[in-house]
């Protein structure tokens, strides 16, 4: 593909086919994300409607491919053997789908990793055959790069052959003209008036001209038989008229006696060979513009060693296995030095692990057991036992991995711009083209212009001739094309790189227009790990009996609060390592308030004020003192109420993080207003937000009017962020023009968000907002330069400044300017790989919390 009109006529051909529910195709990677619906088509229609476009199209992956996996067979004679092991794979439990090509000797088996994985299929398939058959991981070549190899490789045998036969004609033009000895070899006549050297020019140029120009004919045949016209066309026409009047004027003087032939064979091959050296530039660097991916899965280890324990716990053996072997429950161990080869939690061992190449996290994470750890990530120091939970497409990197090569298929509204323009581009063009010619020819023809602006060598068609080639191929709509997926990409990637996932080109260009951020209070500006620091009872009771009950209601609920409470329980229990806690029945969860539930007979309501006033308890004057007093200290006061009475209030703290004043005070720089909106009390969130330096703070919000309030925001004419930790913040992040989930870690698929946040750092908020802006800067700057390169190209090369300097634009030229101009816009785009976030955040303390 080589324009916006290539890219739209193959998205219109598969969005036409019944059952195709969606169609995406990217310009930048020449990649189509189809949906549809597998009942009704399969993947072979899908890529036979590609090709009757015009293109070829080559399956890279399809949904089936998620828990699949392919196996080379050897020592396997008959197709009755191969019966035999499919009988006896189908017969484990998990498998769903197995594929076999006898050709190559190649099983594919589809499973449900949580019951089975590839080393069963080996160990069942070499013990079928008693020691016959062997079994491994089929050869992986990623189709996706073969492709790119192959393109590159013929972009460049093609210019070398092009430049085989293009020197000797621009020697025998340009240069050999000069030389008296040459010169009278090169100009002696052969047939009449046609000479040796005009005979040698047509005859290198034509195999440029047909056997390796010949792609722009197949292409410009494909597109106008789409009912649309490309680069291709262009070239095409280009090309055809320069070649097939220099063949006219070549076999006119052939025939005539006094006629002299005047040819233009070095424009034609010229022209092709500059223009092949411009492919091949801009497919080397639309190919560094997707480097982010290729990085992310270079991440994966090739390895891993795993561990196998008897049933009492005792080691007993230790195996270097293919990393693509390992299955849920496996138990790994990591040395010093070594990557992570899958995510999963510590069984045992103390390290530190660097995060930074999946989370951008700068600084080593302390792990002991218990803790995850993330597939990919280096283990620095200790040695860690980790048993693995998720394998394969699951893991944090694959999630990772789809996510950015999603964000990178889908187009920024900016794009339309260039879509609408691509329409209408290459007709115009050639109209221009035509019209140039047909204008200085006639002025040539009835003095329009003085006989001495022709140059000697031409006379007034060939002039004229000239103007109107270089207006054809000067013009490029491949520039305008790339503007925006080239800068979409690079931005996508760089931000993946630094922990920032951004969910596409619409996330960019909402996230740089943000002037309004809303953010959540616990775990967004507070640390998230609330605790419990002071219980004040109300009537005679046991503490023990107290939080017995309490936490028979909480364990059930998933808030932080809710987890910061059970946890303070358990220290009353401290003679059990998990304690079991009363059953608790008719539970119910009042979001933004707390929660009910029916323990031992008693009623118990744990939540905040408003809750225990809707259920008509009277709160003493003591209690509201307390509540007064909890507030003021920057404390959430929780109240509990054991069967219509109040008994107790359990003062909570969660600490704000030490970046956030700081990243409030930059927004502040960047005209970015913030405000805090928050389920707490007013005077919890009154005294967090003065902390932190919010002006406007909105307390005691259920998630739904947080959602209105974003919508209130956006009816006053602002652009408007979420910023949450996704927990109950869903209908406000969906509501925002950008919904920024922070804190995610390896939980990246929050459908909610538009932009994943992977660490709980408030200045990746800013990143987010610098690096849009920085992306869409970069996208305005490749529009202005392919927008005025078209405006300024095309009359130069119309011949405008020819009257008052004698100044004209030859073909050649023109062709080779088009092509640096696809190149320069790519090359622009690739200048954001050298992107850094603000240097103000560099200057900030991040400082650790520790919470005991």
């Amino acid at each position: 593909m080589t324009c916006t009109s290539c890219s739209t006529t193959v998205e219109s051909a598969l969005q036409s086919i019944q059952g195709v529910k969606k169609a995406q195709v990217a310009l930048a990677t020449e990649e189509a994300e189809i949906r549809y619906d597998p009942n009704l088509l399969g993947y072979n229609q899908l890529l036979k409607a590609i090709e009757d476009t015009g293109f070829e199209g080559i399956l890279i992956s399809t949904g089936d491919d998620r828990s699949k996996v392919q196996l080379q067979i050897e020592g396997v004679g008959t197709d009755h053997s191969m019966r035999i092991i499919e009988k006896s794979l189908k017969a484990l439990p998990g498998v769903q789908n197995i594929e076999i090509d006898p050709a190559i000797l190649k099983i594919a088996i589809s499973y449900k990793p949580d019951l089975t994985g590839p080393r069963n299929f080996i160990q069942v398939i070499e013990s079928t055959g008693a020691g016959r058959f062997k079994a491994m991981i089929f050869p992986e070549v990623g189709a996706r790069q073969a492709h790119k190899k192959v393109e590159i490789e013929e972009y460049y045998k093609s210019f070398l052959w092009s430049l085989v036969f293009t020197i000797p004609v621009f020697l025998t033009s340009m240069v050999f003209m000069y030389i008296p000895g040459i010169k009278h070899v090169l100009d002696a006549k052969l047939v009449n008036m046609l000479s040796f050297g005009e005979t040698l020019r047509w005859a290198l140029s034509t195999p440029v001209q047909f056997v390796i120009g010949r792609r722009f004919y197949i292409g410009s045949f494909k597109s106008l038989r789409n009912g649309s016209a490309n680069m291709d066309v262009l070239i095409a026409l280009g090309t055809n008229a320069a070649y097939f009047y220099s063949v006219y004027s070549v076999l006119r003087a052939a025939n005539s006696q006094n006629v002299k032939a005047m040819d233009f064979f070095e424009t034609s091959s010229m022209l092709i060979s500059f223009i092949l050296l411009g492919k091949y530039l801009e497919v080397l660097a639309k190919g560094k513009t997707s480097e982010a991916i290729s990085k992310l899965m270079e991440l994966a280890p090739e390895t891993a060693m795993l561990l196998t324990f008897d049933n009492d716990g005792n080691l007993l053996n230790e195996q270097e296995i293919d990393s693509r072997l390992i299955q849920k429950n496996d138990v790994l161990k990591i040395i010093p030095g070594a990557k992570v080869a899958s995510d999963g939690f510590v069984l045992w061992g103390q390290s530190h692990v660097n995060e930074s190449m999946i989370t951008g996290e700068a600084r080593a994470v302390a792990k002991k057991k218990g803790d995850t750890v993330i597939g990919g990530t280096v283990n620095e120091n200790g040695v860690l036992h980790i048993k693995v939970t998720r394998v394969g497409s699951e893991s944090a990197l694959s999630q990772i991995v789809r996510l950015v090569e999603s964000a990178q298929m889908a187009k920024a509204p900016v794009q339309k711009f260039a879509d609408r323009i691509s329409e209408y581009f290459v007709p115009l063009v050639i109209f221009l083209s035509f019209s140039t010619w047909l204008a200085w020819f006639l002025l040539g023809k009835f003095g329009g212009y003085p006989k001495s602006w022709i140059p000697s060598s031409m006379d007034t068609f060939q002039l004229a001739l000239q103007f109107g080639i270089s207006v054809m191929v000067i013009a490029c709509p491949c520039a305008l094309g790339l503007a925006t997926p080239t800068a979409v990409m690079v931005g996508t990637g760089v931000g993946a790189s630094q922990g920032v996932l951004i969910k596409g080109g619409q996330a960019l260009e909402s996230a740089h227009k943000v002037n309004y951020i809303v953010f959540d209070k616990t775990g967004t500006l507070t640390v998230g790990k609330p605790v419990v620091v002071d219980t004040r009872l109300l009537k005679h009771m046991v503490l023990r009996e107290f939080y017995e009950l309490v936490a028979a209601t909480e364990v059930n609920s998933e808030h932080p609060l809710a987890k910061a409470i059970v946890e303070y329980a358990k220290k009353f229990r401290e003679d059990e390592v998990n304690p079991i806690w009363p059953e608790a029945q008719d539970f119910a969860s009042i979001t933004g308030h707390g929660v009910k539930a029916t323990v031992r007979n008693k009623e118990i309501i744990v939540g905040n004020k408003n809750l225990i006033i809707e259920n008509n308890v009277f709160i003493p004057m003591d209690a509201e003192d307390i509540l007064i007093e909890t507030e003021m200290a920057a404390q959430t006061g929780i109240l509990v109420c054991i069967d219509k009475e109040l008994v107790g209030v359990l003062a909570v703290s969660d600490p704000v993080k030490p970046e956030a004043q700081d990243v409030i005070s930059i927004l502040k720089y960047m005209k970015v207003k913030s405000i805090m909106v928050t389920g707490d009390n007013w005077g919890t969130a009154n005294a967090i937000a003065k902390e932190v330096g919010i002006e406007t703070v909105i307390g005691e919000a259920k998630p739904e009017q947080k959602a209105e309030i974003v919508k209130d925001l956006q009816a006053s004419g602002y652009n408007v962020a979420m910023v949450g930790d996704g927990i109950n913040d869903s209908p406000a992040l969906v509501a925002a023009d950008v919904g920024m989930a922070i804190g995610a870690g390896t939980d990246i698929a929050i459908e909610a968000a538009d932009i994943v946040l992977m660490k709980s750092n408030l200045e990746d908020v800013i990143t987010a907002v610098d690096l849009s802006r920085k992306t869409f800067r970069r996208i305005r700057l490749n529009y202005i330069w392919a927008l005025g390169y078209n405006l300024i190209g095309i009359p130069i090369a119309a011949g405008v400044l020819f009257p008052s300097t004698g100044f004209r634009l030859p073909p050649w030229v023109a062709g080779a300017t088009m092509a640096a101009s696809s190149v320069s816009v790519v090359c622009c785009s690739l200048l954001l790989k050298n992107y850094k976030r603000p240097k103000k955040l560099d200057t900030l303390d991040i400082r650790g919390i520790t919470v005991e």
